[in-house]
């Protein structure tokens, strides 16, 4: 088996939402190469489940981070592409969407506008 790539586990962010599929962090790194980061486009039929997974994620992520720039690491790039170029943005240039030690950022004033509850102290799901 080849050697994985190294990649920051951040302790304290919840593997994913209680009781659904959406996974939050990943285990191990790929071995087939690093997920890359895209701009998911959200379509306003998004379920009440999903749109509590994006609040739970932003949530978990204020709460260890702040407005602080942060390394990728285990952060599940799916549910970071749901939120990428609005609430979550790179914090570096050029930007490497394939890279478990990319930087991120929270856009503090985006995220308050679209998800409120996740800015809270705490969040109940």
């Amino acid at each position: 088996m080849a050697k994985l790539p190294e990649m920051t586990k951040h302790r304290g962010i919840p593997s994913g939402l209680p009781g659904t599929g959406f996974q939050f962090t990943i285990r191990r790194a790929n071995p087939r190469g690093v997920t890359a980061i895209i701009s998911r486009r959200r379509m306003a039929d998004r379920t009440p489940t999903e749109k509590l997974a994006d609040t739970a994620f932003l949530h978990a992520l204020w709460h260890k981070f702040g407005d602080e720039p942060f390394e990728r690491g285990n952060l599940d790039a799916g549910r970071i592409s749901w939120l990428f170029g609005r609430e979550i943005v790179a914090a570096e240039d050029p930007f490497d969407a394939q890279s478990y030690t990319a930087m991120l950022q929270i856009d503090e004033r985006v995220g308050r506008a679209n998800y409120p509850a996740a800015f809270e102290d705490v969040l109940v799901v």
